[in-house]
């Protein structure tokens, strides 16, 4: 859920590794409500779904000392 208590809506091409990345992706809805996946890390919309990629780091909580 989201801070406002909707549902959040699904995410498109769910077995893409954008998802799970560090960067971390921007989703852009066009006007027509068409979901872009942006890839700050190299600066681009790749093509989805997103299998393998050279710049990809995967995003892992922050530990306990996070805030110390």
């Amino acid at each position: 859920m989201t801070e406002a208590g909707r549902a959040e809506p699904p995410r498109p091409f769910p077995d893409s590794l954008c998802h799970s990345c560090a960067a971390p992706p921007r989703y852009v809805v066009s006007d027509r409500g068409s979901v872009f996946i942006y890839c700050p890390a190299l600066k681009l919309y790749p093509p989805q779904p997103v299998r393998a990629c050279a710049a990809y780091v995967p995003w892992e909580p922050p530990g306990p000392d996070y805030l110390r």
